[in-house]
């Protein structure tokens, strides 16, 4: 049996499980139909990516966490091991360093803002939070119409279901580290 199937039938159990979800409920959410779901549990069907789809957006989660295997007590992530999510023309440079799963619920990244830069975050949905602690230099954070100065061993949480600009005006990078939780 193909592995992926498996990992797929274990991970939606343990999730539906969690949230304390009956198939009913699961199927209410999802728009798969609850034999559909019973069988994807029991790994006697390999859904479809827009099965997959479905069943991730009603769950508010990634296909990822569907598909991915299960986590070791301990992880380490070495600082060669993120590979990097670049924007405005390389000069903000995104490390994902624990991406989003269900049972956490949130999502950590080490950034790299190198002089000059200038990135326009998309809104977030509705409840999502984003605490951002400086690591080195300092960040001009634009949240709606008001601008902060963050610096070095310095914090900022925020509501980011709105615009928000990440600027380093200065001469030397500027690094961060961003955890971003999300609601039930």
């Amino acid at each position: 049996m193909d592995t992926m199937v498996l990992r797929v039938a274990r991970n939606l159990k343990k999730i539906r499980k969690a949230r304390n979800y009956s198939l009913d409920k699961l199927s209410e959410l999802t728009g798969v139909s609850k034999t559909m779901l019973a069988q994807i549990e029991r790994a006697d069907s390999n859904p479809t990516i827009t099965v997959l789809w479905k069943i991730a957006s009603g769950l508010r989660i990634s296909v990822t966490d569907l598909l991915e295997e299960e986590k070791p007590a301990v992880t380490l992530v070495r600082a060669g091991d993120a590979e990097a999510i670049s924007a405005d023309e390389g000069r903000y440079l995104s490390f994902p360093l624990f991406p989003y799963s269900d049972s956490s619920r949130f999502e950590i990244y080490r950034v790299v803002m190198r002089p000059g830069c200038h990135y326009e975050a998309e809104p977030h949905h509705e409840g999502v939070t984003e605490y951002v602690t400086v690591a080195r230099g300092t960040l001009r954070l634009q949240i709606g119409e008001m601008t902060y100065a963050v610096s070095a061993g310095e914090a900022i949480r925020f509501e980011a279901d709105q615009p928000h600009v990440y600027r380093n005006a200065s001469d030397e990078d500027t690094e961060l580290q961003s955890v971003i939780l999300y609601p039930f």
